[in-house]
């Protein structure tokens, strides 16, 4: 994009207090690894602070207001100059989102236990030696018996050369494929970042309050600087949240003083649904999280009614099925099938609505003329690379990607069909967080390979092909909530709002994603040598093998209800949008539906429920501007849960004792 007008006459000290700087990416570069380990403590080991199931990663922005604490206590009396600018935050910020994602519950802590496990836990009964071990690839893997057993059982140490030089190879090479899926992602968000942020101005909830306070500390630019901290009603929010943090910690400590329940394990309406076919609504939790409340204010109203509207229409539905007595579908009613066919749908959607930008993307990039690319919207000083420069890292990707799989022992012909739909998903992921900004979103068992063996079956696909799916269950089927590519595509958001130079952050980020899986590695692998890989509860890993061993035991055809429930979900989530264009009233959106499906909006669905309603009450009775004067209230809730939160969870890791968990996953 051309830099704006009012840019363009911006005096170069301060497109330089925005530009992205090699000090900020150092900075970034040395929090990885402290962070890296902080979540692998508190999420691998102990199951507690789920940082990085969360949309706003609360660990990220406590070291964003430690940053700025620095900045404003030392840094700024003695060395003005030298102060952190908005632009370095942010960099930050990006960095250690991104490394978050990698070392995060659905990510790395699902691919270093799955890499051991086929063979530390291969019995004569399960038969898995004979079933899948032929077709594991000695590079990705751990086979050493010796480096298993001390990995898996503890009460060793990593800082062994014996041990070091069986892990290098695979560390290396699972860094190098993850730094090629970032840098494709980022590729992708280059390509659709301009129809998403200038022509339909999506909202992106998420920025909110990493934007509000790098500005705070941004006085260079706005001659506004701590504006945001001396607000009265951001240190009310804050009160309120942090208390009841403050008194929940204490209880954890001492049980017999009192609580305030707020999380998704204190209440389960279920219980009251006793006979059939009601029962069958299952575990039907009711969390009352104040920062998820607070996270969906800012949520555009449809879009959080929505939500909660569909995941009480996906418990009608088990209700239903339980009513009608439908034994003929004995999966009935398909809910992962429909979820999946709804991501499916909303990629088809936005790609469609965007269809005018990308044949001008396409215009640009296959032109031979020089002058079309002068005027290239993605050609200047504030975007990362052209559109060319993009497309030929999304062929370079495609192509390592390629090698990476069919080296790995998957067939030529299922690696395009598998990627693409992951990068489907990843797309439509991507643009939900930037409608939507749901605080969590779990797309559990999503994975591309379950969606193919449902479409043709087991026996289609191959023995060599289902062994592999495994070692990729970390990044395409957990559940996507550390997701890389929406976080690349939220801080380009906020790098465009506070129009910063950004020629460096797609450096920051592939410098981030690298650094980030040895990190990961490092941080897990160090625990997990002291405390034992099989008995911390860090889960999914057997389940992949066992899953494995009954689809090669029992090889099946095409799945015939579950690819057509796929379909009503995709019919569905068109059907949602085309009334939403024909009918501006209409209330319901098609993310809501697609994220409802699916198990993860358990954790946050009845917050959302509050959200609208003090939403809706303050836009009708107060209107716009009582809206705006709130939004330091909201933001001070998050904040006053994070901060508290986190420093529970920070003196944990200090005296090595599990404290309060404010939010479970």
């Amino acid at each position: 994009m051309r830099p704006s007008a009012e840019y363009a006459h911006v005096p170069y000290e301060q497109k330089v207090h925005h530009a992205v700087t090699y000090r900020s990416i150092l900075i970034g570069a040395l929090l990885i690894p402290p962070n890296s380990f902080w979540i692998m403590q508190v999420e691998g080991v102990w199951n507690i602070g789920h940082s990085t199931c969360l949309s706003l990663m609360w660990h990220v922005i406590l070291n964003l207001l430690t940053l700025i604490l620095i900045n404003r206590l030392l840094v700024d009396r003695k060395f003005p100059q030298k102060s952190l600018t908005q632009g370095e935050l942010i960099t930050i910020y990006t960095m250690l989102s991104l490394a978050g994602g990698i070392a995060g519950r659905d990510s790395y802590q699902i691919l270093v236990p799955v890499m051991g496990w086929a063979f530390e836990f291969a019995t004569p009964e399960n038969e898995w030696n004979q079933l899948f071990h032929r077709f594991l690839p000695d590079w990705l893997i751990l086979r050493e018996p010796d480096v298993l057993h001390q990995l898996y059982r503890g009460d060793s140490t990593l800082y062994k050369w014996p041990t070091l030089r069986v892990l290098v190879a695979p560390v290396l090479w699972w860094s190098l494929f993850v730094l090629v899926l970032g840098l494709t992602m980022f590729c992708l968000n280059v390509l659709i970042r301009k129809q998403w942020i200038q022509n339909e101005k999506l909202s992106y909830p998420i920025i909110q309050l990493p934007l509000a306070i790098t500005q705070s500390n941004d006085s260079h630019w706005q001659g506004q600087g701590g504006r945001f901290f001396r607000n009265r009603l951001l240190w009310a929010g804050f009160s309120i949240g942090g208390a009841i943090n403050i008194i929940n910690g204490i209880h954890h400590l001492v049980p017999s003083f009192p609580h305030l329940p707020v999380t998704y394990l204190d209440y389960n309406l279920g219980q009251y649904f006793t006979n059939k076919p009601w029962s069958a609504v299952g575990r039907f939790p009711f969390p009352i999280y104040p920062f998820v409340i607070a996270i969906g204010f800012f949520l555009p109203l449809d879009l959080a009614f929505s939500t909660w509207f569909f995941y009480l229409f996906r418990k009608v539905q088990q209700v239903a099925g339980v009513a009608l007595g439908i034994k003929a579908l004995p999966a009935f009613p398909y809910l992962n099938q429909q979820s999946t066919g709804a991501w499916l749908g909303l990629f088809v959607v936005v790609m469609w609505a965007g269809r005018t930008h990308f044949r001008s993307v396409s215009r640009q990039v296959f032109s031979l003329s020089s002058s079309t690319e002068n005027i290239n919207d993605e050609s200047g000083k504030d975007s990362p690379m052209s559109y060319r420069l993009a497309c030929i890292g999304i062929l370079f990707g495609s192509i390592a990607i390629v090698l990476f799989c069919h080296q790995a022992g998957l067939s030529l012909w299922i690696i395009p069909p598998f990627f693409f739909i992951f990068f489907m998903l990843s797309i439509a992921i991507t643009r939900a967080r930037a409608e939507l900004g749901p605080p969590t979103h779990e797309l559990a068992g999503m994975n591309p390979g379950n969606l193919m063996v449902d479409l043709i079956g087991t026996r289609q696909i191959g023995a060599n092909n289902l062994s592999i799916f495994p070692l990729f269950w970390f990044f395409a089927g957990r559940g996507y909530r550390g997701h890389l590519m929406p976080h690349q595509l939220e801080c380009l958001k906020m790098a465009e709002q506070t129009r910063m130079n950004v020629q460096k952050l797609g450096l920051a980020m592939l410098v981030a994603i690298f650094l980030g899986s040895l990190s990961a590695f490092w941080a897990l692998y160090h625990l997990a040598f002291i405390e034992g890989l099989g008995v911390i509860p860090i889960g999914h890993d057997s389940g992949v093998f066992r899953m494995l061993a009954g689809r090669l035991n029992h090889p099946t055809p095409a799945d015939l209800p579950a690819t057509s429930f796929m379909g009503v979900g995709m019919l569905m989530t068109f059907l949602l949008m085309f009334l939403r264009t024909r009918f501006l009233w209409w209330p319901l959106h098609p993310v809501g539906y697609a994220l409802s499906m699916n198990f993860g909006i358990d954790y946050i669905w009845s917050c959302l429920i509050f959200s609208s309603i003090i939403k809706r009450i303050i836009l009708s009775y107060g209107g716009v501007g009582t809206y705006r004067r709130a939004i330091p209230f909201f933001l001070g809730v998050i904040l006053g849960e994070y901060v508290i939160g986190g420093f529970w969870s920070l003196i944990g890791v200090i005296l090595q004792y599990k404290t309060y968990d404010f939010y479970f996953a």
